[in-house]
């Protein structure tokens, strides 16, 4: 829990830190020449897990030559970036709370950029790689396809936090320490900002484009453990959310449209002797309708309450055709690029594509379809889930 305490300082910017000594001078007089300029009063904390490159003593040497305004925290109990930061946080007097990375992959100047969004009203001001201005430098196709598997992870495990924001894994962002006053943060891994947004109490967001760029020297910090603990997170999220339980129901319906289409295609083509391509689109639509049904009335019983009335009904019925009928093209292409492309045994080529438009089918109908919020913020909303769904399904510099 962060309470509200005396504040001698406008901006806490905590800088989490494992083995950064060759990037960490540079970094901070960047930083401390940048505040220094926009005229704020400022700290800077280091929040370092005991660096085997003692980043931790190169910090303290530096408060006590370079940068007064530094403060450092050494930590040998605990490890975790998420948790870095929360400590910081913690330990910070600004009124005004920042995170950014201490390799030099975040631009300093977007720092100020953020701060502004806040100085103009902003309670939450994030930076993106997803929106105009916003980008990657020289990534791989491996870490571009996690990034966006990642961040599709979000969309459908907690569509209602994810959604806020088009770049949910995004470590670089500023807020106002009243958003986070009282709640009780539990982060696992090395996200911090789904938990902030999860938790936190606030009216305005502003995102902010900025280009990650590549580090200046050491290692990267990403690895599959650090990708396991972000999927627990989400999990645990979904779960304290509900939304973990909901995509199981939708699941659940799915495999029930199943049993519809076989049954109606049955009838059609079996007993009444229709032809294959109608029988077919007969049964399909049945199962689309059938679904719909139990996802208005069970899924999304509470998101559909919201919008009461037959004419409310009928265009959440359409939407969820639509939706439906783009996830059976994806889903088709999907069988037919793995199948004849890739060589995949045609078996398994579907049970991809299922996959695959499911998760489609579900996000974009949480989303898009059944809002979990009120009414006066679907738009806003929508807008952002259209920018993080393109992101997620996109790949490239944006």
């Amino acid at each position: 829990m962060l309470n509200r305490v005396p504040s001698p300082v406008q901006v806490s910017l905590v800088l989490p830190t494992y083995n950064e000594a060759a990037n960490l001078e540079a970094v901070l007089s960047r930083i401390d020449g940048l505040l220094t300029g926009s005229g704020r009063s400022y700290e800077i904390i280091v929040v370092d897990d005991d660096s085997p490159d003692r980043t931790w003593a190169l910090a303290e040497r530096l408060a006590s030559e370079r940068f007064p305004q530094l403060r450092v925290i050494h930590r040998t109990e605990e490890r975790g970036l998420a948790t870095a930061v929360l400590r910081g946080w913690e330990a910070a007097r600004g009124e005004i709370l920042a995170v950014m990375d201490a390799d030099g992959q975040h631009p300093h100047l977007t720092l100020l950029e953020l701060l502004d969004a806040i100085d103009a009203g902003a309670d939450v001001a994030v930076g993106s790689r997803h929106v105009s201005g916003g980008g990657v430098s020289d990534w791989s196709a491996v870490r571009r396809f996690l990034s966006r598997g990642a961040q599709l992870l979000a969309l459908v495990l907690v569509p209602s936090i994810a959604r806020q924001v088009s770049d949910p894994m995004s470590g670089f962002f500023a807020l106002r320490r009243s958003v986070i006053a009282g709640a009780v943060l539990d982060p696992v891994g090395y996200k911090i900002l789904l938990e902030v947004l999860g938790r936190g109490d606030y009216r305005t967001l502003k995102e902010v484009g900025y280009v990650f760029l590549e580090r200046e020297a050491g290692d990267s910090k990403v690895s599959a453990r650090l990708y396991w603990q972000y999927l627990l997170h989400l999990i645990r999220l979904g779960q304290q959310t509900g939304e973990l339980y909901r995509f199981l129901k939708f699941g659940l319906v799915g495999a029930s449209g199943v049993v519809v289409n076989l049954a109606a295609l049955w009838w059609f083509k079996g007993i009444l002797g229709w032809p294959l391509w109608e029988a077919g689109a007969a049964a399909v639509e049945i199962a689309i309708f059938s679904n719909f049904l139990l996802n208005d009335n069970w899924t999304f019983r509470a998101e559909a309450e919201r919008e009461p009335g037959l004419v409310a009904w009928f265009v959440r019925l359409l939407r969820f055709n639509a939706i439906c009928g783009v996830g059976a093209v994806l889903n088709i292409a999907c069988l037919l690029l793995l199948t004849n492309l890739l060589g995949l045994y045609y078996l398994l080529s579907q049970l991809v594509a299922v996959g695959l438009s499911t998760l489609w089918n579900y996000t974009l109908n949480a989303v898009l379809n059944w809002q979990s919020e009120p009414p006066a913020r679907t738009r806003s909303l929508t807008r952002r889930a259209w920018s993080a769904i393109r992101a997620a399904f996109s790949s490239g510099r944006q």
